[in-house]
């Protein structure tokens, strides 16, 4: 099973907020698997030590920097932590702070140093988790299945979750047309469908009310029309059009697969088509400079960021002009990472991708609220 506790975007914007004297950012890979999670332990404590020797390189007192190395330690001796992984950890700390997130996606190693944190990898494992629930139903039986990438899909125990339909409507069947009953034939069934799929949906509200992992719904007709009509559920648009009585939980996450990715092209496509509609208005650009103006003036209305490339320098707070750096280090940060984090502070739609998904592979790309 995947443990994952992913932040919202409004709460990444807040992070962006954050300043300190030491801002320590730490990605690495992590498995599911407990008994093969020690080299993750090893690689933290080496990627804390980095850590440690940029800050003291960059003057930061010894006062400061001992509380990090305290945050650092409660992590790496914490056993029961370490059980319950993900594929990354995102590890967010300053002397004051120390915050972790447990990520489905398979996330670069870093670690960064300066006055606030590196959030570009946690914007990617919210804008695209490698991960989904699948939602199995039919008038005979519902499931819930977690997908990941490579592990084995299982079945999410739901408290509360109906057997079937007609137990849940306390009938031996939803299909029963005797004469003398109130409601019979195609509407009585309608009926007891519903009935079951409300129950469905408050049973499932608990369960996925916090969760950012996409729900892909497995169904046919009728149920899937009156499901998408009736539950509270965000569901994908795409589903998997079979009955899923007989699919095992693997069969089940071979379905979902081109179902998400259909999902994320879905999503670039539509960027791209909008970009190269705004370019001839003078409302799309991939200047970096451009675009650190306009998000500093809330002018950005979607951004896509290359969640690889690190652009060391600083961004005025005032006028947005960058100032671009030979490399990174604690007196500076990453260029992009500002931009994105200003840009969702002005309620922009930001998604970190892969390089080829950006026009022309620039490090950024932005639809403008006005023209340049």
């Amino acid at each position: 099973m995947l443990y994952i506790d992913l932040p919202t975007l409004r709460e990444i914007g807040d992070l962006d907020l954050l300043r300190s004297d030491a801002c320590v950012s730490i990605y690495l890979a992590t498995t599911p698997l407990t008994h093969e999670i020690g080299q993750s332990r090893t690689r933290l404590r080496q990627l804390a030590k980095d850590a440690i020797h940029e800050l003291e390189a960059a003057g930061i007192e010894k006062r400061r920097i001992w509380p990090l190395q305290e945050h650092f330690d409660t992590v790496l001796e914490d056993d029961e932590f370490w059980e319950h992984q993900a594929h990354s950890l995102a590890i967010l700390a300053t002397p004051e702070k120390l915050l972790t997130y447990r990520l489905a996606n398979e996330l670069t190693e870093s670690v960064a140093v300066s006055d606030r944190f590196h959030l570009k990898p946690l914007l990617r494992a919210v804008t695209f988790p490698n991960a989904a629930h699948v939602l199995a139903v039919s008038e005979n039986a519902v499931r819930l299945i977690e997908v990941s990438s490579d592990l084995p899909a299982t079945e999410v125990k739901v408290p509360k979750m109906p057997k079937d339909a007609a137990s849940a409507v306390g009938k031996a069947t939803i299909n029963d047309s005797g004469t003398g009953r109130r409601i019979q034939g195609k509407e009585g069934q309608k009926i007891r469908l519903a009935q079951y799929i409300r129950k469905i949906d408050a049973a499932l509200q608990p369960v996925l009310a916090h969760s950012e992992i996409p729900v892909i719904l497995a169904s046919t007709m009728p149920v899937a029309s009156l499901f998408r009509s009736l539950s509270r559920v965000a569901l994908l648009d795409g589903m998997i059009e079979l009955a899923p009585d007989h699919l095992t939980e693997a069969e089940l996450a071979k379905a979902a697969r081109p179902v998400l990715d259909a999902y994320y092209a879905k999503r670039i496509a539509e960027f791209r088509t909008h970009y190269d509609s705004h370019a001839s208005q003078n409302r799309a650009t991939s200047d970096i400079s451009d675009v650190a103006r306009a998000a500093t003036f809330g002018g950005v209305e979607t951004l896509l960021i290359d969640m690889d490339v690190i652009v060391p320098g600083t961004v005025d707070a005032t006028t947005g002009a960058v100032t671009f750096a030979a490399e990174a280090d604690a007196s500076s940060y990453g260029v992009i990472n500002e931009i994105a984090g200003r840009a969702l502070r002005t309620g922009a739609r930001v998604l970190a991708v892969r390089k080829q998904d950006i026009p022309a592979e620039a490090p950024l790309a932005a639809i403008l609220r006005y023209a340049l």
